[in-house]
């Protein structure tokens, strides 16, 4: 038998947070935990019109108290307001037209999964917008999504087998001074201590 996944239900108005929660009462898939028990929860659905400050300001907060995984029903959900939620944290999106019992509890299962749900029609346009970003943005800067260029990520990679600076410098054939600028602004723009900070940052996020 499947582990229940404990959730945490929160909407803005007492008719709507009772709705979705009396769909998810009486499935056996869910327990659900009130407001004292917010920080047991393991995934929290937090049910609203559509994605507004407020909204994102409720998404890291219920972060912050120890929930990790944010699911929205929403009335109304756009482009905008889909970005907004992915960069509050929120793992998962449904429309509330969209959230009968076994499309939330799916959604619910996924977000406690890790993994996302994101209404169909707006998935194209949100792999456009990334692809854009990468175009427009990243790309004229030498970028790519994990922050580092890659020449640093050809740095940090002969740093992390254990090459010195001359030894890159060589492998790479870039002067020492080019080396050690492209490690200082590694941590500089990371906000690191030092090149053994910068190695173990990149290995401890998956960039190198």
């Amino acid at each position: 038998m499947q582990e229940r996944v404990t959730v945490y239900v929160y909407a803005r108005d007492p008719i709507s947070q009772a709705g979705i929660a009396g769909q998810l009462r009486s499935r056996p898939e869910v327990h659900l935990v009130g407001d004292a028990e917010v920080d047991d929860a393991k995934v929290a659905v937090l049910v609203a019109d559509e994605v507004d400050e407020e909204v994102v300001r409720t998404i890291k907060a219920v972060q912050r108290n120890g929930c990790p995984r944010v699911l929205l029903v929403v009335t109304r959900l756009d482009d905008a307001g889909l970005l907004a939620a992915i960069e509050a944290g929120a793992c998962g999106m449904l429309r509330r037209s969209d959230a009968h019992p076994e499309a939330l509890v799916q959604a619910v299962r996924s977000a406690s999964a890790g993994d996302g749900t994101v209404p169909p029609d707006l998935l194209g346009r949100l792999l456009s917008q990334v692809g854009r970003l990468q175009r427009q943005v990243l790309s004229p800067r030498g970028l790519t999504f994990t922050g580092l260029t890659d020449r640093e990520v050809d740095v940090l990679k002969l740093l992390a087998d254990g090459f010195d600076t001359a030894e890159v410098a060589g492998r790479l054939c870039y002067s020492e001074r080019t080396v050690k600028n492209v490690v200082q602004d590694i941590t500089r723009r990371h906000n690191l201590r030092n090149r053994t900070h910068a190695v173990a940052y990149a290995l401890r996020q998956g960039l190198i």
